[in-house]
């Protein structure tokens, strides 16, 4: 025990200057802030909303996407894709978020040694001593211990453990169907987009093959050979391959923007599928004039033909067997979420059994700061505790009636996961079965509807029939062939529809 007095003067003095010596922490205490600035990040779009896409970029010296991806151009997307979709980063940082978890559920299996350091320094009143005088004592120690560590009897702790383990697998699962959903989607939106501007390629050569004939009508029109209901007939059919054009150059632009989305950043235009800078090039169709007088168009207007489709993916193998279905991310997502539930019934089993806790220290205490560590200054402190239910008013049991139920709930959700995955595979193995058959009828329709529409303007030409006839065989045509655009994206499309179905198993299990 320190003992110091201060004079009647000087009394009055000391105790206005301690609220002044304390003034200095309080107000660093209330303007101190650990946490990081706010600050936003920079907007991941183009600074104006018109602005173009970049030209080109480097195709990937190695395939950055699945190798099994025929398109060198798709493999560089998907890649991009996979580094900056926003949506994948949020999956990704759920695997930090777990595994940091994971890491505090192990960290409660070992004790926590804290070393802790206390310094006092008290005065006491004058009122309050025998002496009348007021005196300045101090207090110093510093010890090492552990507080309320579990000895884990029971395994409350190591379950917990196991739990957060499987939450931690079942993140990681859940990024991995989360970058099979984005592969399968750029795939898609990259197919769709190739589409849009093959209908795009297809209708712009049937407006320039109709302009044609409206021409040539024009012409024949104006020397008397042609009445004007053709001449109306025809103008009516420009129109609509007009309309077609605008609609077209629409989807290819929302097609565009919606890739963009999935990469995360503006698509160079030579990644973009192989119709689509064609479809870019060509300007659109402008209204049609009438031909210089004295002169006609050279030959009959020809019709167009749709441009070849892309590939994304090779053709899949027969004979896949079921238990591959086993492998798909949401399926071991289910697995883990079982492994946790039943990890769960043992923490719930084990609070019906008596639990140990330790709290220990070790360490040294004085009065002075000089003599903290001297001899015969030595401290400890031992103190085990025991818990033991005996009335809960069957708070446990129903805590382990949650866990048995959410146990059985979750093998119920691992046995729907499998049996969805089984029908998304058969459902796509259906389609699959009949997009073949479809294909060759729909090519077999678009070769007759071309000599459909050849004979019938041979026939018009002689006179033997009427151009309605000429008409109801080009819009046949045309409409035959957007149908086989779309069926060979619906092939296509199964592909992808097959491979996100498969849970990304597509190497090894695919054919040229």
């Amino acid at each position: 025990m320190t003992t110091t007095t201060t004079t009647p003067m000087l009394r009055p003095l000391f105790l206005a200057r301690a609220p002044l010596a304390a003034a200095p922490l309080l107000l660093l205490s209330a303007c101190m802030s650990l946490a990081p600035p706010h600050e936003l990040p920079a907007p991941p779009v183009p600074a104006t909303l018109d602005a173009p896409a970049p030209a080109e970029a480097a195709l990937a010296p190695e395939p950055a996407g699945p190798a099994f991806v025929l398109d060198a151009r798709l493999r560089t997307l998907l890649g991009m894709a996979l580094a900056d979709n926003r949506d994948l980063r949020v999956a990704v940082l759920a695997v930090e978020r777990a595994r940091a978890q994971y890491g505090i559920a192990q960290a409660d299996r070992l004790p926590t040694v804290t070393a802790t350091g206390n310094a006092a320094r008290t005065r006491t009143a004058d009122d309050l001593t025998t002496a009348g005088r007021g005196n300045v004592a101090g207090q110093y120690s510093a010890s090492v211990g552990l507080a309320a560590y579990e000895i884990d009897f029971w395994g409350r702790v190591r379950n917990l453990n196991e739990a957060a383990l499987q939450e931690f697998l079942r993140s990681q699962d859940s990024r991995d169907s989360a970058r099979i959903a984005i592969a399968s989607d750029v795939m898609l939106a990259w197919l769709n987009l190739d589409a849009d501007a093959r209908r795009l390629l297809l209708a712009r050569a049937t407006l320039r093959a109709r302009q044609q004939q409206f021409a040539l009508t024009q012409r024949t029109h104006a020397l008397g050979a042609a009445s004007g209901l053709t001449l109306a007939q025809v103008q009516t059919t420009v129109d609509g391959a007009r309309a077609d054009v605008a609609t077209y150059q629409a989807q290819v632009a929302r097609g565009r923007n919606a890739l963009a989305l999935l990469v995360g950043s503006a698509v160079p235009v030579n990644l973009l599928p192989p119709n689509v800078e064609p479809a870019l090039r060509e300007p659109t169709a402008a209204q049609p004039q009438p031909l210089p007088q004295g002169t006609a168009p050279a030959g009959e207007p020809r019709t167009a033909e749709p441009p070849a489709t892309a590939t994304a993916l090779p053709s899949i193998a027969p004979g896949l067997p079921s238990s591959v279905l086993l492998q798909r991310p949401d399926v071991r997502a289910a697995e883990r979420s079982l492994a946790a539930a039943s990890a769960q019934i043992g923490v719930a089993r084990a609070a019906f059994f008596p639990s140990i806790s330790l709290t220990a220290s070790v360490g040294t205490a004085s009065n002075e700061l000089s003599g903290l560590f001297g001899a015969g200054n030595g401290t400890w402190s031992f103190a085990p505790q025991i818990r033991l239910p005996i009335f809960d008013a069957g708070r446990n049991r129903a805590n382990l009636r949650v866990a048995e139920v959410a146990r059985e709930t979750a093998i119920a959700q691992y046995e729907r996961a499998i049996q969805a995955a089984f029908r998304d595979v058969a459902d796509a193995l259906a389609d699959r079965a009949t997009l073949t058959e479809r294909l060759d009828a729909q090519r077999s329709l678009v070769d007759a509807t071309q000599r459909t529409l050849e004979l019938s303007q041979a026939r018009f030409r002689l006179g033997a029939d009427s151009y309605l006839a000429v008409l109801d065989a080009e819009r046949s045509l045309y409409t035959a062939q957007q149908a086989l655009i779309a069926l060979q994206l619906a092939e296509q499309a199964n592909r992808v529809q097959l491979y996100k179905a498969l849970g990304g198993q597509w190497q090894g299990v695919a054919t040229q």
